[in-house]
Formats: C-alpha cells, sequence, structure tokens
C-alpha cells in the first residue's frame, strides 16, 4: 500500500501546528487528558514544545510538493523515529502510572503518523 506524501505532509503539518497552539495556549488541555497534572515546571517544558511543533507543522507544509529525493526521506525517516519513541515513550509512562489512558489516544496517532511517512517512501 502506498500513500501520497502531500497527504500524509499536510496531516502531519495540521497536527502539529494544532499541538503548537494548544502547547502555548492551553497546555492544561492534553495534560488533563492524559491525568498529568499541571505544574509551573510542567507548563514551562510544554511552552517550549510549542515552538518545536510550529517549525515541524512548517517543515512539512513546505515539503508538501517535493518529490521523492534524499531530502525528504531523511524527513520522513525522522518524523517515524521520533513518532515511534513518543509512542513508546506513552506506552511506558501509561504502564508506569505517570499518564492516564489518555495518552493511548496519543500513542495511536503516532503509531499511525509513522506509519504514514513509510508507507510514502
Amino acid at each position: 500500500m502506498k500513500i501520497a506524501f502531500k497527504n500524509i505532509a499536510l496531516l502531519s503539518a495540521s497536527i502539529c501546528i494544532a499541538l503548537a497552539l494548544i502547547w502555548l495556549l492551553t497546555p492544561t488541555l492534553l495534560l488533563s487528558l492524559w491525568d498529568v497534572e499541571f505544574s509551573e515546571p510542567v507548563g514551562l517544558v510544554s511552552r517550549r514544545a510549542a515552538p518545536l511543533f510550529a517549525g515541524m507543522g512548517l517543515m512539512l507544509f513546505k515539503l508538501r510538493h517535493v518529490g521523492p529525493c534524499p531530502a525528504r526521506t531523511a524527513v520522513s525517516s525522522g518524523l517515524m523515529v521520533a513518532c515511534l519513541m513518543l509512542a513508546l515513550l506513552g506506552v511506558i509512562e501509561r504502564f508506569i502510572g505517570h499518564a492516564g489512558p489518555g495518552i493511548l489516544l496519543a500513542v495511536t496517532v503516532e503509531v499511525a503518523l509513522a506509519l504514514g511517512f513509510h508507507l510514502a517512501n
């Protein structure tokens, strides 16, 4: 099965921009979904994650029309690794009790995105 890179890039860019806005403006939204208590140190880390998501979103949006090439493969591979690592961390945090069942929604999205980038290359 093959999917268009443009589609996975646009979907991922949209998710990244949404996450950037959420982490910047209302970090408690996702934290409460994951049953993680808000504190100022957690807020600091959350707000600092926002620019990373914004940057990834912009990068993916600008790459959406790029044809197969080493740079696109590198971006896809990097995002696959990042998504799979996030998914693994989410499962571990859930297992040891640091996050509630809501983290499994994030894990599902992360695995789906990793698979999407794999199928787009």
